[in-house]
């Protein structure tokens, strides 16, 4: 995602531009940066993200609107996953990580995930990233979409990814588990 693919991205995570939404940055910035790198508003933050030379992930498109968007970066540079207590590194491996899938509302269902999974494992690759990791969950049925962003074993399963390990993290009271594509 590029500082001119930013209004994409927006249209997928926040259509309403919501002030106070997550904006996806929950797991890459604290309250501190986000004063830093915004003056305080988050959406500003993340603009700043998107000029970087790793922009924060990727935005899927069918015929031409932006219908999806994963959070995709190395794991070191992710504060919530480095500093994390329940979602440990299980190796030396510098991953990169996916912390975040979102399809639009109304292109679910609709084959979107996992090309969208794909090209952020290409992205991923194309900056000399090892292996990709995901913590996702195993739902018995339909799971709440505020924690689906985390994503779902089988979604990751259809995209080559597997199962590598536990977490002692949870999302919707699922336990989460460590996923893995190696490049």
């Amino acid at each position: 995602m590029t500082p001119d693919r930013f209004d994409d991205f927006a249209d997928v995570t926040n259509p309403n531009r919501r002030a106070d939404a997550c904006w996806c940055l929950s797991h890459r910035l604290g309250a501190r940066e986000i004063e830093e790198l915004g003056a305080g508003d988050r959406e500003q933050a993340m603009r700043r993200l998107c000029e970087r030379a790793d922009p924060p992930g990727v935005v899927a498109y069918l015929d031409g609107e932006p219908v999806g968007w994963c959070n995709i970066g190395a794991r070191a540079d992710i504060p919530r996953l480095v500093h994390s207590r329940v979602i440990r590194p299980i190796d030396d491996v510098p991953v990169w990580s996916i912390v975040c899938v979102v399809v639009r509302a109304g292109h679910r269902r609709q084959g979107v995930t996992t090309p969208l999974i794909q090209g952020a494992v290409d992205y991923a690759s194309s900056r000399g990233a090892p292996a990709v990791e995901a913590y996702p969950v195993e739902p018995e049925g339909r799971m709440d979409t505020t924690m689906a962003f985390v994503g779902t074993r089988p979604m990751f399963e259809k995209a080559g990814f597997r199962v590598v390990g536990a977490t002692d993290a949870l999302a919707s009271r699922m336990p989460r588990i460590v996923m893995r594509r190696t490049l």
